[in-house]
């Protein structure tokens, strides 16, 4: 897929506000509503946009604890050890990396013990060898990356 300068009007424009129609992001950006259409439809096609979303501010929701969690895997078993912390509820994000670690999870918990019950309940999964788990004190930048 080839991004040149409109596709990357149309996917700011998208970034900004997911919501917005056809004819408003033609307008923002002045392109057709016809080009903008046609664009964003190849750009769902190639699996550039994935889906829209909602940003929610889960602290107001009572989500307090944002963590990090790093896993130590044994050999050979990492993705399914991942596809089992992927499936739990409080895990949004789950990335293979690189370093001490073979894979580092972000999760969101309403309380204390329930990130400790999901610590102690991980540390038992077989093929785990160790975690680490650090709290995010305070997001400073949370936003998706602009083109």
């Amino acid at each position: 897929m080839q991004m040149d300068d409109i596709n990357q009007k149309i996917l700011n424009a998208l970034l900004e506000n997911s919501r917005l129609s056809y004819r408003q992001i033609a307008k923002n950006t002045g392109i057709s509503a016809a080009t903008v259409m046609n664009r964003i439809k190849s750009l769902e096609e190639e699996g550039v946009i994935k889906g829209y979303s909602t940003l929610i501010d889960y602290d107001k929701l009572g989500f307090e604890f944002n963590v990090i969690i790093e896993v130590r895997v044994s050999h050979g078993n990492l993705a399914e050890v991942e596809k089992k912390l992927s499936a739990d509820y409080n895990v949004v994000a789950v990335y293979d990396a690189t370093g001490d670690f073979d894979v580092t999870l972000i999760g969101r918990f309403k309380n204390r013990k329930q990130l400790d019950a999901y610590v102690k309940k991980i540390q038992t999964f077989p093929n785990i060898e160790r975690t680490s788990t650090r709290l995010i004190l305070k997001t400073i930048k949370e936003e998706p990356l602009k083109l």
